[in-house]
């Protein structure tokens, strides 16, 4: 990316840049996923055939999903949600059914290791874990 006058973001290395007078085009890469915003579509059309020639891509349109964040647009503007990702995290765990709580757990219960209780399943538990960091 570098070599096509892209600069590399400091706070997120997956992230280029490329601005030329009052046109900016942006490149998020994610392992095999790449997302191209800009408001340069000659630009846009340089780097397709640029990449093309490095690697085997396809144009999938307009961004609908990525990283689990759903991408709607309006006249407004853009907006993100995480709502599929919730949804889909509920019925992993079976909870689609769960009823809202304005207090979840009480705040004076003092948990404890039951040695009778059903064991846990480790791996399952920090992949939950890891699942709701990323919301």
């Amino acid at each position: 990316m570098k070599s096509m006058g892209y600069y590399q973001s400091r706070g997120d290395h997956t992230l280029f840049f490329k601005h030329s007078s009052k046109k900016v085009t942006a490149l998020l890469v994610y392992v095999n996923d790449i997302v191209v915003t800009r408001n340069d579509d000659e630009e846009q059309q340089i780097l397709k055939g640029k990449l093309a020639k490095k690697f085997e891509i396809k144009d999938l349109g307009v961004l609908k999903y990525f990283l689990g964040i759903e991408v709607a647009y309006s006249k407004a503007g853009i907006f993100l949600s995480q709502g599929k990702y919730i949804l889909d995290l509920l019925a992993e765990i079976g909870m689609t059914g769960g009823k809202g709580s304005n207090i979840p757990l009480d705040p004076n219960l003092r948990l404890q290791e039951n040695p009778k209780g059903k064991a846990v399943d480790r791996g399952r538990f920090q992949r939950l874990v890891d699942k709701l960091i990323y919301l």
